[in-house]
């Protein structure tokens, strides 16, 4: 299976040239890539606010579920939910149908952060299957906590796929960007699948988006880095071989005691 990662710069609250940008990439990637990714918020941009209320969806546009005929595709956009509530949601796009809808479940409100204000929290953390095989989806800081790719593992995910809006911290170095490649090897190496991370580009209301989408095997590979400033699309390549030596090589999945882990998350909640 073959990757392609949409590494792009969205336009504030302007849904129409979004889809427009992601739909040239989707179509340079027909034929090439059987999934494209793109960044969280990609059909919108990410600094909303109040903006939340007007660019929520409730339908996929149909321009990418007809190209999903032919690609897979994973964006991110507000969805308004049939509660009528508004969420931080990723698309799982396949064969011209909804495959998969997940909500971020860790809404950051802290710092630049505000999204509890205008969000509702999803519940779940799943996987799902795919014609390309088992998969799970993940948003920016559901992904810094351990138990969502501890999860995602368990229930035999191959692919993990994080949609990511991380902005630039700077220091003597982009201490953000190491931050994430911790995460992403550790989790590959751990649960025994690749995870592949769709970063965004560009300024947007003056904060800075460092860019940088990479992506590990489960064998602990960085697969491929992109630039820190611009907007490109490139692809890696998914070999089951390396999902199947992994998982012989380490017995960490196949031998976790969830009854233990259940028991003492019970003793923990009840101490």
């Amino acid at each position: 299976m073959k990757i392609a990662i949409g590494q792009i710069k969205p336009t504030l609250g302007n849904i129409e040239k979004n889809i427009e940008k992601m739909v040239k990439e989707i179509k340079k990637e027909i034929g090439k890539s059987d999934v494209i990714i793109f960044p969280e918020l990609s059909l919108t941009g990410y600094l909303l606010e109040e903006m939340v209320f007007d660019v929520a969806i409730d339908s996929v546009p149909k321009e990418l579920l007809e190209l999903s005929k032919e690609i897979s595709i994973i964006f991110g956009a507000v969805e308004l939910g049939k509660d009528l509530y508004h969420y931080n949601s990723a698309f799982y796009l396949e064969d011209g149908e909804v495959k998969h809808i997940h909500r971020k479940v860790y809404l950051p409100t802290y710092g630049m952060f505000d999204e509890g204000r205008y969000f509702r929290k999803g519940e779940k953390i799943e996987a799902f299957e795919t014609k390309f095989g088992r998969v799970g989806i993940l948003i920016c800081e559901d992904a810094f906590h351990q138990s969502t790719t501890f999860l995602l593992g368990q229930d035999g995910a191959e692919v993990v796929y994080v949609l990511t809006n991380s902005p630039l911290r700077v220091g003597k170095e982009i201490v953000i960007k190491r931050t994430w490649e911790s995460i992403l090897l550790s989790s590959a190496l751990t649960n025994s699948y690749y995870i592949v991370m769709a970063n965004r580009v560009g300024v947007e209301d003056g904060v800075t988006y460092w860019g940088g989408s990479m992506a590990y095997s489960p064998l602990g590979d960085k697969l491929i880095e992109f630039s820190l400033t611009e907007e490109e699309t490139k692809r890696i390549e998914v070999v089951r071989k390396e999902i199947i030596k992994s998982r012989f090589e380490s017995s960490s999945i196949k031998d976790e005691n969830l009854e233990l882990v259940k028991k003492e998350i019970d003793r923990i909640r009840n101490r």
